[in-house]
């Protein structure tokens, strides 16, 4: 494939050190956002789309087609973020069950994996249930109940599953086990699993860029941003694709290099090439990083339109609860959606929304009452220690206020620029 990039990539490479302390590396984002060409993946994942559609269109009776249509269309989703794709391809898997009159324990199992990717937990559990009625507790049913538990609060028993995953499927234990130690504060521990998978994946470009990438975030988590840097870049080095890899870029170099122009040419890049609303978002803290309210504005009411729409279902209601507890000043609506997100997944963080949404909405004695009863003590990320450190300091509690303002701060680059600069300023 003729594309300057890879002819670019071995000088930038082996460059000289920067003579700054700027970590984003400008002629490397240059190179990706100036010189991009679809790779060759993505053109065949585009080509196999193409080619199932148009068997299923001719053959549409054919037992094959349907599902490999629709496993198509995932693969398109993964690549260009189209919430339609991943609905399309819900609905034939609904179809080739009905076909295969409920009996196959596999399109029970996709479909399961489906609804985890809408955040419809509900609908996971009662998917996952019809594959285990079939064939028990297999291993990839384990893999699957393991998903859930965790991502419902259940993690004692998501910990049982563990041990038993690691002789079926390497990758795919360090995945879960490094989502496990980073629940359990072992950040270091996750961080080297999460790597030691991506190592296990060479040749396989989606899961070892999804290992790479989900590494990174880890390290933006624990505010070592340099690392974070070199996994987005090791990731977007095996295919310029990664949409969420050069989101990453973006992210570190507004936050830390305090470079916003670089980061909205990248984060602009990004829109041309997803169609997700995540973008919107990371636009929005731009516009916040900037002072520019009016601008800001202006991304969250498009974000909060498009994330919003029922299409999404909850796959976006945290950073809804978000903007509507700040930016939007809709706090009814933020109380309405951390309620709803309650039966989907009651997890500690969940009920940290709904506390902060609560205070917000100015039912103070609720929200006290949820946060002692359902969050105090609990694990936390950046994010709901922020908000738990502004009820305590709406409540006049400005010890405790304290106290989660230091946690968050250890996860500050998880916030906002406007949280962050709020965050420091009550840690003076």
């Amino acid at each position: 494939m003729k594309n300057l990039l890879w002819v670019l990539i071995p000088a930038i490479l082996f460059s000289c050190k920067h003579t700054d302390d700027k970590i984003v590396d400008q002629v490397f984002a240059d190179s990706l956002v100036n010189h991009y060409t679809s790779p060759a993946t993505e053109v065949a994942a585009n080509g196999n789309l193409l080619f199932w559609k148009k068997r299923l269109d001719s053959i549409p009776d054919n037992f094959v087609n349907a599902p490999e249509y629709a496993s198509a269309l995932v693969s398109s989703f993964r690549l260009h973020g189209s919430i339609a794709d991943l609905l399309k391809a819900d609905s034939l898997y609904a179809k080739a069950n009905e076909a295969n009159q409920g009996k196959e324990p596999g399109i029970f199992r996709t479909m399961a994996s489906l609804a985890m990717l809408q955040h419809q937990f509900i609908r996971t559990d009662q998917f996952l249930k019809k594959a285990l009625e079939i064939e028990g507790l297999s291993m990839p049913n384990a893999f699957l109940e393991f998903d859930l538990a965790f991502e419902r609060g259940e993690y004692q028993r998501a910990k049982k599953l563990l041990p038993s995953l690691k002789a079926a499927n390497e990758y795919g234990y360090l995945f879960r086990k490094a989502k496990y130690e980073h629940y359990s504060g072992s950040l270091d521990t996750a961080i080297d699993c999460m790597v030691k998978a991506a190592q296990k994946m060479d040749g396989n470009i989606y899961l070892q860029q999804a290992a790479y990438s989900n590494a990174a975030d880890l390290y933006i988590h624990k505010g070592d941003l340099q690392s974070a840097y070199d996994l987005y870049k090791k990731s977007l080095l095996i295919s310029p694709t990664d949409m969420h890899s050069m989101t990453g870029l973006g992210w570190i170099a507004l936050v830390h290099d305090k470079n916003d122009s670089l980061a909205e040419r990248i984060f602009k890049f990004v829109q041309l090439h997803s169609q997700a609303p995540d973008i919107l978002l990371k636009l929005e803290q731009l516009e916040e990083a900037r002072g520019n309210t009016a601008m800001q504005k202006q991304y969250a009411e498009a974000f909060a339109k498009k994330a919003g729409d029922s299409v999404y279902g909850r796959m976006y209601s945290k950073y809804l609860i978000d903007l509507y507890t700040s930016i939007l000043a809709q706090p009814a609506k933020a109380v309405e959606l951390s309620a709803a997100e309650l039966n989907n997944r009651p997890t500690a963080q969940i009920y940290a929304w709904y506390a902060w949404s609560l205070y917000c909405n100015n039912e103070k004695d609720k929200a006290y009452t949820i946060y002692k009863g359902q969050v105090s003590g609990k694990p936390l990320e950046g994010p709901e220690l922020y908000y738990m450190g502004k009820l305590m300091q709406g409540l006049d509690k400005g010890y405790n206020a304290r106290q989660f303002f230091k946690a968050a701060d250890k996860n500050r680059y998880d916030l906002s620029p406007g949280q962050q600069r709020d965050l420091a300023k009550n840690l003076e």
